[in-house]
């Protein structure tokens, strides 16, 4: 579904993803890990066409994507919920939900269909439609931008850093979301920086350094391997 081949990002004369190729395959789960400045959110920008590659391409089921422009690659069901949750403090939270179905993927299910869904997702929601984004807590906030990018009907969604910050009550409400979402048939390309939890959720994993991947394999493989238990899990 997704293909990424040889992607190199630079932010001025700094290169910031060198040579990165990675594949998502439908109905898959896949996550990107890595340190901190590791170039995990720059690749899924890039992807999501945030970010303009310096070189490579980029394939969205079957389709050269890198050098669309970002509502165009929404509008083919490929959605970005990006890290720290990129709400507007002053709109409610059905507004944002609006706002990410303005321009999702045309779908079988309309938009208070769609609406109802998310709601029955995410029961909070629904309470608290009315209130502003800016007066919720930092949990509520990040199921308001999960709500946002599956009102867009997604192929395939992105979702950078969900538990960043959040209670463990709220993390883990997220990853069954996650793990739903996967088995409903939504494709997932995941970056978290709790590795344990994403190899847990994830099919597939690529390891990311200074902007390279050092390794590829499945979930349980990578979390079985001591490089990985000494550098991310410190065990």
């Amino acid at each position: 579904m997704l293909k990424v081949e040889g992607l190199k990002v630079s932010y001025g004369h700094r290169e910031a993803v060198h040579n990165v190729s990675l594949t998502v395959e439908e109905g898959e789960l896949v996550t990107l890990v890595g340190s901190n400045g590791a170039g995990k959110t720059t690749t899924l920008k890039a992807i999501s066409s945030l970010l303009r590659p310096s070189g490579g391409t980029i394939t969205f089921d079957g389709e050269r994507i890198d050098r669309m422009a970002p509502h165009q690659v929404i509008e083919r069901g490929l959605v970005h919920v990006p890290e720290g949750r990129q709400l507007f403090p002053d709109m409610t939270v059905l507004e944002h939900l609006e706002l990410g179905a303005l321009r999702g993927r045309p779908g079988s299910m309309g938009f208070a269909e769609r609406l109802r869904w998310v709601y029955d997702l995410f029961p909070i929601l629904a309470e608290r439609r009315t209130q502003r984004a800016g007066t919720m807590s930092g949990g509520q906030q990040q199921l308001v931008a999960f709500g946002r990018g599956l009102m867009a009907n997604p192929k395939c969604l992105m979702l950078d850093e969900p538990t960043l910050g959040l209670a463990p009550i709220i993390v883990d409400t997220l990853a069954d979301t996650i793990k739903s979402l996967h088995k409903s048939g939504i494709t997932v390309l995941l970056v978290e920086q709790r590795v344990d939890l994403a190899l847990r959720l994830a099919d597939r994993a690529y390891v990311l350094e200074t902007g390279r991947v050092v390794m590829e394999d499945s979930a349980q493989t990578l979390l079985a391997d001591p490089r990985i238990k000494t550098a991310y899990l410190g065990l």
